[in-house]
């Protein structure tokens, strides 16, 4: 199971993330769970650093896979905005396989 915690301040705003687990959706290289949430972080890191000029501090473990753990230094709207498009997507393939992904964010 894929395991997310999302912490906030006290704004609401997201501070970090941390990913860890595996989906077991499928097999290697055919699991949709893990493929649509790997694309969903990946792209929300990215963003954050090409587009929204705030550049996340990011440790992972890219041998084992599994584990990603990223820090909000500072916020402005459009890394809100990215981030809050990362929590909307991972939060609607939680909605779809509950079984494979749970999400921790006080927000909710």
């Amino acid at each position: 199971m894929i395991k997310v915690d999302i912490s906030r301040n006290a704004s609401q705003q997201m501070t970090a993330f941390t990913m860890t687990g595996h989906a077991g959706a499928g097999d290697y290289g055919e699991d949709i769970v893990c493929a649509a949430v790997s694309v969903l972080a990946i792209t929300a890191v990215n963003s954050l650093d090409e587009i929204a000029d705030a550049t996340p501090t990011v440790e992972s473990d890219d041998d084992n896979g599994g584990y990603l753990h990223v820090v909000m230094p500072t916020h402005n709207a459009a890394a809100d905005t990215i981030l809050a498009s990362f929590v909307l997507g991972l939060t609607q393939v939680a909605q779809k396989y509950s079984q494979f992904i749970t999400i921790s964010d006080g927000h909710f």
